[in-house]
């Protein structure tokens, strides 16, 4: 009988973006290279009526219709120890995806991904009752997991830092770059795109991200506002977060109301079509574990201004420019550079495109099987 392995999907069924996306593309990666292992999805919250087709016919659903808050109290406030293997049978591994570890039986082995640390490196950024419950659970996972992955060298680094982690314990494993990002170019698919996120027809600059402090919107508002182009919008795409409200007090101070839009939420299929049709991509984050949507927004041809922070240069490479996000007049000129230099934004678009080509979910997929087969030997 092969090894089974247990992998929990929580986030990717109760999460649009974020790890919840990652999860999702990681395993349906996963799922086109390996047909043979059998898998068991965890998913807490989950009835199997609900479901959606499992992404492979060797990976069988295992549901719990507990909510996932339930067994984050249970498992890593509480401590009480219930395996998860109660849940999905015996298996050989368990692969949890998203910062903490529940608890196993004893012999079952462990891989846990950690994403980043941004509630010890930037803490004034995390809302204090997560930043809270992580500063708890997470270092508490990295200990017990036999094996640890970070999504970029930047973040490899800070575990072993911060926890004092053997460096042979933790590996890297970047993200990748779904094939649906592509330049999209014909008209009718963005306007109609303008037209359901009421955009309207001039140029734009776009940002990605959920609103939360990490994200650094109030200094990207300013920067917009130095720039001084009234043709221009800033368009921000990101579901609701943390501190949102100031954002939009700011907005309405700086007399920007038509200027700035909130979309909240953007559909995956959506997002394609809103990178295509923007300026350039703004991405001036305080701190990221990876930052996918700079590879998206090179993948679909459009110039990225991004933070020389955490693991933002190692992604980037010199495919975009590169500011200090708390510098607001070195960002704006950064935007106004991208905007008007036309051969720096040719440049960028070339390079970005090359950049983005070398990050797939194939290679993810690959070298996650090899992290299993190496734990399961």
């Amino acid at each position: 009988m092969p090894p089974t392995i247990g992998i929990d999907y929580t986030s990717a069924l109760s999460q649009g973006g974020g790890i919840g996306r990652y999860t999702r593309d990681l395993i349906a990666a996963l799922a086109r290279l390996d047909a043979h292992t059998p898998y068991r999805l965890f998913a807490a919250g989950q009835r199997r009526a609900a479901l959606p087709p499992s992404p492979g016919s060797n990976f069988e659903w295992k549901p719990s219709a507990v909510d996932p808050e339930w067994f984050a109290r249970l498992w890593h406030r509480a401590r009480l120890p219930l395996p998860v293997e109660r849940w999905t049978g015996g298996i050989d591994l368990f692969h949890s995806p998203d910062f903490t570890l529940p608890p196993l039986r004893r012999g079952t082995r462990s891989l846990l991904t950690v994403h980043d640390l941004s509630f010890i490196r930037t803490p004034e950024t995390a809302a204090p009752g997560l930043r809270a419950y992580l500063n708890r659970a997470v270092p508490r996972s990295i200990a017990r997991a036999d094996h640890v992955l970070a999504d970029s060298e930047a973040t490899r680094q800070d575990i072993i830092t911060e926890f004092h982690t053997p460096p042979e314990k933790v590996s890297v494993l970047y993200s990748g770059v779904d094939r649906r990002f592509a330049p999209v170019t014909d008209p009718a698919v963005l306007g109609s795109m303008r037209a359901r996120y009421e955009i309207g027809g001039g140029p734009y600059i776009l940002s990605v991200g959920t609103i939360q402090p990490r994200k650094n919107y109030p200094r990207l508002i300013e920067a917009f506002r130095l720039l001084a182009r009234p043709d221009l919008t800033l368009v921000i795409a990101g579901g609701h977060g943390w501190l949102e409200s100031p954002l939009a007090a700011q907005v309405k101070s700086a007399g920007m109301e038509g200027r700035v839009r909130f979309l909240g939420f953007v559909d995956d299929s959506d997002l394609p079509a809103m990178y295509s049709g923007a300026s350039l991509l703004a991405f001036p984050s305080l701190y990221e574990g990876f930052g996918l949507p700079v590879l998206e927004a090179m993948a679909c041809d459009v110039p990225v201004v991004t933070s020389r922070v955490s693991s933002l240069p190692e992604v980037a490479g010199e495919a975009a420019l590169l500011v200090d996000p708390t510098d607001v007049p070195a960002l704006a000129g950064a935007l106004a550079r991208a905007l008007d230099d036309i051969p720096e934004r040719e440049r960028l678009i070339t390079g970005g495109r090359v950049r983005a080509a070398m990050f797939t979910w194939e290679a993810a997929a690959r070298q996650l099987k090899e992290h299993y087969t190496r734990l399961l030997e």
